[in-house]
């Protein structure tokens, strides 16, 4: 199945070097040294998630056991990207790749942050070494740190704001990572000026909002509009809550009058994140419309009070928020230009599920049990809308997503009847069902529904602005 060219049917595909060399009727096992039997099964393009935080090769192992084959970090992004690129060579089992991080750039560059400037690149280098940069991060940020959170970066170091952004977007960054309701501070003068930068560097931008709902969508509509610049809105679910249907009508209508704005939505009716940012400060409770009791604690599974709520927001460490309604999930997942993105976390055993079973929960929960959408529309979600959102920036997606001879030989082959994902928010990650065999640059990395251990052939996706050739 290519979502592209709406291809349907029994075909033989023959790989070599990485790449699809033909898509025949006729069989072509007499050419094959490796022959993976497919009958009574899916192949499609391998799939592409534009928001994984999950960067480990233990958070790899379920990425690829949902059939994911490209997983990217660019909500949040990073700083020193070459060093990050550099440390993962040779040891990905899936592709990687990451944007440049708005929120680690403006720290770097805040007045009172001058004199701490080596201490500060030394901590951004070294939780850049870390198998999971944000938990690192989330560990290691100092109050001081914290504290630019809160304050803008003045005009007078804006010059010095967008040196770093671009150092960033030279060393492989696919365009520039912002989710400015973790750093209040950022006024709006502050973001319309990255967006002015953005659009001058001719580089997306990847949001997350600046608060839940209508206006917090129309402020980055508006700057993408007045800019020109292209926009991804990640997570629109979690973002917007009751207000979906608003929210998903201004994005068609600004999409329909050629504004350049893209969206996403993980399967599930929580949303996780770390109790210790700005997310949770005062008025959560009204913003979200939830209490206490609806989060959840990633380490133990507890249900919160007010009392462990102080206690771990003291500590730190990712919650579980139940705070979404199924319809509005399904109501995302069905709207036509909602790309699918997992929002995985780092690895931990009690994860968010969407960690390990985005994708085969799509296919088994949303496809197959309840018809919502088409199997052929959801693959697209998954693989195609993606890696066209991203070929301007990153060259390497204009041969990824396809199932097409020249596209580069990133494959899943799934069971419809039985693929669906079983992580849960009790039990905590597991592997999905139904994802037999993976494909990364023709390598095989899933083989019979089992991780193929020592496989790695994941590379570098880097923006075109990389002084490293892209992959």
């Amino acid at each position: 199945m290519d979502p592209e060219s709406g291809l349907d049917a029994v075909r033989d595909i023959a790989v070599e070097n990485g790449s699809i060399v033909a898509v025949s009727k006729r069989s072509l096992k007499a050419r094959a040294d490796i022959v993976i039997d497919a009958e009574g099964l899916v192949v499609a393009p391998g799939f592409i998630d534009l928001h994984a935080h999950g960067q480990s090769d233990r958070a790899f192992e379920y990425r690829v056991r949902d059939g994911v084959t490209s997983a990217l970090e660019l909500e949040a992004g990073f700083s020193y990207l070459a060093q990050w690129l550099e440390l993962r060579r040779g040891k990905a089992r899936i592709h990687y790749g990451a944007s440049v991080s708005h929120s680690m750039t403006r720290a770097q560059v805040q007045p009172e942050n001058a004199d701490r400037l080596p201490d500060i690149e030394a901590l951004f280098r070294r939780v850049m070494s870390s198998p999971e940069p944000l938990d690192a991060l989330a560990d290691e940020w100092s109050e001081e740190l914290v504290a630019s959170d809160y304050r803008e970066v003045p005009e007078s170091h804006t010059a010095a704001l967008f040196a770093e952004l671009e150092r960033g977007l030279k060393e492989g960054g696919i365009g520039i990572g912002m989710g400015h309701q973790y750093y209040p501070g950022a006024s709006y003068r502050e973001i319309f000026r990255v967006f002015q930068f953005a659009a001058d560097k001719d580089v997306p931008i990847f949001v997350h909002v600046r608060t839940i709902g209508l206006g917090a969508m129309q402020e980055v509509i508006a700057n993408a509009a007045a800019t020109g610049v292209s926009l991804h809105i990640v997570h629109v679910n979690s973002m917007s809550l009751d207000q979906l249907p608003e929210v998903l009508a201004l994005i068609g209508a600004a999409r329909e009058r050629g504004v350049d704005v893209t969206t996403e939505a993980y399967p599930y009716t929580a949303a996780s994140t770390y109790l210790e940012s700005a997310f949770f400060d005062e008025g959560w409770q009204e913003l979200l419309g939830i209490s206490y009791p609806d989060l959840q604690w990633q380490d133990t599974g507890e249900r919160l009070n007010e009392e462990s709520f102080a206690r771990y927001r003291a500590q730190g460490g990712a919650v579980i928020i139940h705070m979404m309604k199924e319809e509005m999930i399904e109501l995302a997942l069905t709207t036509p230009h909602v790309m699918i993105g997992s929002d995985a976390m780092p690895y931990a055993p009690g994860a968010h599920p969407r960690s390990a079973g985005t994708f085969a929960r799509v296919l088994g929960r949303y496809v197959r049990d309840r018809h919502a959408l088409g199997l052929m529309a959801a693959l697209g979600k998954m693989t195609l809308l993606p890696a066209r959102r991203l070929e301007d920036i990153a060259p390497a997606m204009k041969n990824k997503g396809r199932i097409k001879v020249g596209a580069d030989a990133d494959i899943v082959v799934f069971d419809e009847q039985n693929v669906m994902d079983t992580a849960t928010f009790e039990a905590g990650l597991s592997f999905s069902k139904g994802i037999q065999h993976v494909l990364v640059a023709g390598v095989p990395v899933v083989r019979d529904g089992l991780i193929v251990e020592g496989a790695y052939p994941g590379q570098p996706v880097v923006g075109r602005y990389s002084t490293e050739k892209s992959r």
